[in-house]
């Protein structure tokens, strides 16, 4: 597939700012809601075409948050704030203490969670797809979130087991409601799908969050992480077994809900490595864009084919970038993975959570640039 990029091929990770006009709409789920939608992704297309990215998204103004969005193209899910879920976490008091110490609004970021079999009412992303292919004559990315965040966040106990008695029950249906999805999306001629898997990080990184993080509540987690991490490598697999025809990527963060960096995770990638190793995908897109991040070293154990989607602008400042300094990062680490192998993007989102964004549009644009900037220097 990249052969239809240049080299170094610039690209964001997902999410993009929500104007204040759309999140009001969409609190009241404006009559025009709709309207405002479609015209907050022209604009996010404008953007991204405006700083020259090869690949472009949607921009997910269509989402409350990266995963939560579910809750409106399924049956038998609740959208329901981390203030609600207080309610049914056995140890109520710690996970109030984990919200606190993570700077989380529990009243802001929702999940959606299992409380009846689930249902497709309509396809997850395959209209967003359509809208953008009629919209851009750019490749288009895709952003799904991935198999195991669902798995993890949707079940909760006290919730989901009559409709479900165990997380298998209801991962077996989410395989299947991804697959179906993706192999959609190829049929129209996606040119990538990227799913989100942000948690994997704190299955093997220690610090304040090392068993939980707000972004899903973590009921449904096992004690074992590596038997979580099992668990995730195998559903993505079922996921993608026998699939072709599209880029499959693979997007893990460390939290992007708070510009306090001193509350997201820290760690190096070479406890997971491992794992990613076993995934039938063809990109990692993965953070580097901090020191928290580790070593890039470490990558030289990547499957000799699979693609790096190399975070390296922090989507949580406002100062942007040196296109200079970026290039020599990235001339480093073609000295490890070939440049073939390196798209450029940010660590993450930026707009992750509808109410909670951590960029401007003027920053996110301006970061995009300078990425874009950077590649035009690597390539010559």
């Amino acid at each position: 597939m990249t052969s239809k990029w240049p080299l170094y091929p610039v690209t964001s990770v997902g999410s993009w700012p929500r104007s204040p006009e759309l999140l009001k709409a969409m609190k009241r789920n404006d009559s025009n809601l709709k309207e405002l939608q479609d015209a907050a992704t022209l604009e996010c297309i404008r953007c991204q075409e405006d700083a020259g990215v090869d690949i472009v998204t949607d921009g997910e103004q269509r989402r409350d948050n990266f995963y939560s969005f579910i809750a409106d193209k399924l049956s038998g899910i609740k959208l329901m704030t981390m203030a609600e879920l207080l309610d049914y976490v056995e140890d109520k008091a710690g996970f109030e203490e984990l919200l606190a110490a993570l700077d989380v609004p529990a009243y802001a970021i929702k999940n959606p969670t299992i409380v009846d079999k689930i249902d497709t009412q309509s396809p997850l992303v395959l209209d967003d797809y359509r809208f953008l292919r009629e919209n851009t004559k750019k490749p288009i990315k895709v952003t799904l979130p991935g198999p195991y965040i669902l798995c993890r966040s949707m079940w909760v106990k006290k919730l989901s087991e009559e409709a479900y008695p165990t997380r298998q029950n209801m991962a077996d249906d989410i395989v299947a409601l991804l697959r179906c999805e993706l192999k959609a999306l190829i049929a129209e001629g996606v040119d990538m799908v990227q799913f989100d898997e942000p948690v994997l990080t704190e299955l093997v990184f220690t610090g304040k969050a090392a068993t939980r993080t707000f972004m899903c509540a973590a009921l449904a987690a096992s004690a074992s992480p590596e038997e979580e991490l099992e668990f995730a490598v195998n559903l993505i697999n079922q996921v993608t077994e026998g699939i072709i025809g599209t880029e499959i990527g693979l997007h893990i963060c460390r939290g992007n809900w708070s510009q306090n960096e001193d509350v997201l995770l820290e760690g190096s990638y070479d406890k997971l490595i491992p794992h990613l190793s076993r995934m039938n995908v063809d990109q990692f897109v993965l953070e580097y864009a901090t020191p928290r991040a580790g070593s890039i070293e470490v990558l030289k154990d990547l499957p000799a084919a699979a693609k790096l989607g190399f975070g390296i602008v922090n989507p949580r400042t406002e100062e942007i970038e040196s296109p200079v300094a970026i290039a020599e990062r990235v001339k480093r680490l073609s000295e490890i993975l070939s440049p073939e192998r390196i798209f450029l993007n940010p660590d993450c989102g930026f707009g992750t959570f509808a109410e909670r964004p951590v960029a401007t549009v003027e920053t996110a644009t301006n970061k995009l640039k300078t990425l874009v900037k950077a590649a035009k220097i690597l390539r010559n």
